[in-house]
């Protein structure tokens, strides 16, 4: 396994859209250990996407099982491997804040469903359904953005008021 260099705003790749997945190989899945492996590296991370490191594939990882203390109202399904999801439905709406480890210097408040549905395929090509809420959904849709090319600045209601500069995070040393 091996952590991947994440790519940086304003790097233009992370506006590209990504590609479905075809191949559910060992290829594939020693990609997705790196990626998880490269999600865990990082601060307080709870959710990466392959163009974040530079693969334009719909694959997607997300676990908030590691987090302290949810907020009241979350689920916490463990470890998702989501792999050309689609969010079917989403109810209610609610402001939250928001990180990224591609945009590492700030965070913002961004308006996303408090609930979704949807289905991916696992790395072994089995479809799944998953429902989600609170926090796990919001990281769920953050990641998927990440899919179609769209940062949590994009989501952003004003920048002038919903964007913040984030504390500074020592690096885990993995040694």
């Amino acid at each position: 396994m091996a952590i991947l260099e994440i790519i940086k705003y304003p790097d233009p790749r992370l506006k590209e859209a990504s590609q479905p997945v075809q191949a559910f190989d060992d290829a594939l899945r020693d990609f997705v250990a790196d990626l998880e492996e490269t999600m865990r590296a990082g601060p307080g991370g709870v959710g990466i996407a392959a163009p974040q490191v530079g693969r334009f594939e719909r694959i997607v990882i997300v676990d908030v099982s590691g987090m302290r203390k949810l907020p009241a109202g979350s689920s916490n399904s463990g470890r998702l491997v989501l792999i050309n999801p689609e969010i079917t439905e989403w109810e209610g709406m609610a402001m939250g804040r928001e990180g990224c480890m591609s945009v590492p210097d700030y965070t913002g408040n961004v308006i996303r469903a408090e609930k979704v549905r949807f289905t991916a395929h696992d790395e072994f090509g089995e479809l799944h359904e998953y429902a989600c809420e609170g926090y796990e959904a919001r990281a769920v849709q953050h990641e998927a953005d990440h899919l179609d090319g769209m940062l949590f600045l994009d989501r952003l209601v004003s920048r002038r008021t919903d964007l913040f500069r984030r504390k500074v995070y020592q690096q885990k040393d993995k040694r």
